[in-house]
């Protein structure tokens, strides 16, 4: 039994071997470990512990543990042990599969560096400023200490570089949730969400994780000439879905479609009979359309537009004119006005008819009216 534990007690150690230990003493700058099967201590110095930059041994291990180790080098009285080298190997095995497959995954952020975060999973894993978030963060200093969940978005092993990203987890679960909002989402359901970016062809309405776009021409009832003038960037909106392209990831929005229309009510704000002031938009051979109120444009017939004949309306009118007329129907479920410039102007047919002739002169002779005629004839 002896000679078996004599031959144990001499076996000699290489560079490479593996071998297990437990933490005998911790002290500031190396632990010291018993090894099974040697007589030799094993001394771990304090920058084979970690892939990270450690300031005490005892932030790493304490006394009492087990580890694997690595022999590194061979003393006369002591084994120079390496912890990282054992857990950097298992950890690239680890790591590749999480790559592999796209595994997300939590770790600690250890140290926050320039243009970065750096993470131990057992080798130096980095994570670049411009990966951390979707966003940018200009101080990452809160970032220490802290969990975070991260994908592996580059692996080698050769070169000992470990790229992670933590924005391409989040980007991963605004695609799920956008996903669903996107299987969810009907068209004539009405929202309320946040403008977050304005074009010069509309408005990008973030709706709960998706953004859709209200087009220029579906922001108000009236003619919008730029988007600024009816919303601003962080404005809480109404919108209606028009149509749900899920294919594309397009969701097409209505403000306007959630407004009262400018035909609401028109009855009590253009009733008939009353006198409105508006402007010629368009000029057609059968009459005038003009603009009475924001929206609403009422047509003034051919017929309606003068008391004196005339063959088209550009006799008359032109666009952009401001007129006078009169209401002569209403019809808000049609979103129809019938309208009259002439109503509101004096017929001179009429004054003409109501003029009186001076009363004739009664009894008066042949002579008197032909009487020169006559005296000429004489002679």
């Amino acid at each position: 039994m002896s000679e078996d534990l004599n031959q144990v007690q001499v076996r000699e150690f290489q560079v490479g071997d593996r071998v297990s230990g437990k933490v005998t003493k911790v002290e500031e700058k190396q632990v010291l470990v018993s090894i099974e099967d040697s007589k030799l201590d094993g001394i771990v110095p304090i920058s084979e512990l970690s892939s990270l930059h450690v300031e005490k041994a005892s932030d790493v291990v304490s006394e009492g543990d087990d580890l694997d180790l690595e022999v590194i080098k061979v003393e006369e009285d002591a084994l120079v042990l390496s912890k990282r080298k054992i857990d950097a190997e298992k950890a690239w095995e680890e790591l590749a599969a999480k790559f592999e497959t796209g595994e997300v995954f939590e770790a600690q952020v250890k140290e926050v560096v320039k243009g970065g975060l750096v993470v131990d999973l057992g080798v130096r894993g980095f994570v670049p400023a411009s990966l951390v978030e979707a966003h940018f963060v200009e101080d990452f200093s809160e970032y220490m200490d802290l969990t975070m969940s991260f994908k592996i978005v580059e692996l080698d092993k050769e070169k000992n570089r470990l790229i992670l990203s933590h924005r391409a987890v989040v980007e991963q679960e605004k695609g799920k949730q956008k996903q669903a909002l996107l299987d969810k989402i009907q068209p004539g359901k009405i929202l309320e969400g946040t403008v977050q970016r304005i074009t010069d062809f509309g408005a990008f309405v973030d709706i709960g994780g998706i953004d859709g776009l209200v087009h220029i021409s579906q922001l108000s009832h009236q003619h919008v000439d730029k988007p600024t003038d009816v919303v601003k960037e962080g404005q809480t909106v109404t919108v209606k879905v028009l149509s749900v392209d899920r294919d594309n990831e397009r969701i097409s929005l209505s403000i306007k479609e959630t407004q009262p229309g400018p035909w609401a009510n028109i009855n009590e704000k253009a009733s008939k009979g009353s006198v409105l002031e508006g402007t010629v938009k368009r000029l057609v051979s059968y009459g005038a359309f003009v603009e009475v109120l924001p929206g609403v444009e009422g047509l003034v017939h051919i017929s309606q537009i003068s008391h004196k004949h005339i063959a088209t309306p550009f006799e008359v009118l032109k666009e952009g004119q401001q007129v006078k007329v009169k209401v002569l129907d209403v019809n808000e479920n049609e979103q129809r006005i019938s309208l009259s410039i002439k109503e509101l102007e004096e017929n001179p047919e009429e004054e003409y008819k109501n003029y009186e002739l001076p009363e004739e002169p009664k009894g008066f002779q042949l002579g008197e009216l032909f009487g020169d005629k006559l005296k000429n004839f004489k002679n």
